[in-house]
């Protein structure tokens, strides 16, 4: 199976999403530059957190118009796993892959440490060995992770289940407490309408060896590996 890493200027967390997958989980990776316009014989894109092309004008929105994007739509079309972390959630929101947008902290402060998050849907590529309300530890890095939308949007995916992750305490309770940067609803990520495009702003890929603190991001990429193993038994029967 290979992974590919978009890499964008500014990018800060890619060869952490290299190591993850290739040193942890023993899979090939394909480093792709945003200049490249090419996404052949990939199996799942990630594109990573940092702060592409400096975070000018707005987190991800110079990375929207980057060539490789229009290959990142195009595999995300044809059904391929794509997930978006941190910066690389961004990104597909500027993108229009996902909904909503990112503000700055509500505290105004960057925030680097180790949180509670949920997993409220496991019918994705990227949770689907989770159970249901499964509390993660996995680390955030961000100065503008404060996901908004409008209430109607926002409405609309709960209603549609979209909101994979949502900030909780270590008992998975969603109180404003254990919401680091103000998000509505406490949400920490969401999918696509067809579901196979998550972003989320916890790093799961920085939580993937227990000497490190964690190893609970681990079953975001083993979901995603089991879903595509699954997806080509059914093929060849």
């Amino acid at each position: 199976m290979t992974f590919a890493v978009v890499v964008f200027p500014g990018s800060n967390c890619d060869h952490e999403a290299q190591y993850m997958a290739e040193t942890v989980l023993g899979q090939q990776v394909r480093m792709v530059w945003h200049k490249e316009t090419s996404l052949s014989d990939v199996d799942v894109v990630i594109l990573p957190g940092g702060f592409s092309h400096g975070d000018y004008l707005r987190t991800g929105a110079i990375a929207r118009f980057s060539p490789i994007m229009g290959a990142v739509k195009a595999f995300a079309e044809r059904g391929g796993p794509v997930i978006g972390i941190c910066n690389g959630f961004q990104i597909l929101q500027e993108s229009g892959l996902l909904p909503g947008a990112m503000l700055r902290n509500r505290d105004l402060r960057f925030h680097c440490e180790y949180i509670s998050v949920r997993v409220d849907q496991t019918d994705t590529p990227f949770t689907r060995l989770c159970t249901p309300g499964q509390v993660l530890r996995v680390p955030i890095s961000h100065g503008e992770g404060n996901f908004f939308a409008e209430t109607a949007v926002v409405d609309q995916l709960e209603k549609d289940r979209r909101v994979i992750f949502r900030y909780t305490n270590v008992h998975g309770e969603a109180v404003d407490a254990s919401n680091p940067n103000g998000s509505v609803a406490n949400i920490a990520g969401v999918c696509n309408e067809q579901r196979n495009v998550v972003g989320l702003m916890p790093h799961p890929e920085r939580a993937c060896e227990r000497r490190l603190g964690s190893d609970d991001g681990l079953i975001l990429f083993r979901s995603a590996m089991d879903a595509l193993a699954t997806r080509g038994a059914l093929q060849a029967v």
